[in-house]
């Protein structure tokens, strides 16, 4: 099941901002029904303002994070496609571990001095 076009896995790595939606929700909710700061409208207005710009903006950055999350998962899942198809046959070559022990030895600053 896809919620706004959006994988499992992807809503899994959302749920770091869907819980901060879930809380401005919840007080936004609590201060219309009981007002904390009494009921200037000028302090409810601006209180009612922050809390709804922030919570727009954090909706339409989880949105768009989303997108992200699922354009990099089928790019990689190209990507993986295609390098399956061009893989070489046979034993890897080019690993070369030789002066490993030099680049040690001048990270622990001993000095070869042959």
């Amino acid at each position: 099941m896809a919620l706004l076009g959006f994988e499992k896995d992807t809503l899994l790595d959302l749920t770091v901002n869907v819980i901060p939606l879930g809380i401005l929700l919840f007080f936004m909710g609590v201060f219309a029904v009981v007002p904390a700061f009494g009921t200037d409208p000028v302090f409810t207005g601006l209180q009612f303002t922050l809390m709804l710009s922030t919570f727009f903006l954090l909706a339409v950055l989880t949105y768009y994070a989303g997108r992200a999350i699922e354009n990099a998962e089928e790019h990689e899942g190209d990507a993986q496609q295609a390098s399956a198809t061009n893989e070489p046959k046979g034993e890897v070559t080019g690993l070369d571990d030789t002066g490993v022990e030099d680049e040690r030895a001048l990270e622990d600053g001993e000095h070869d001095d042959s």
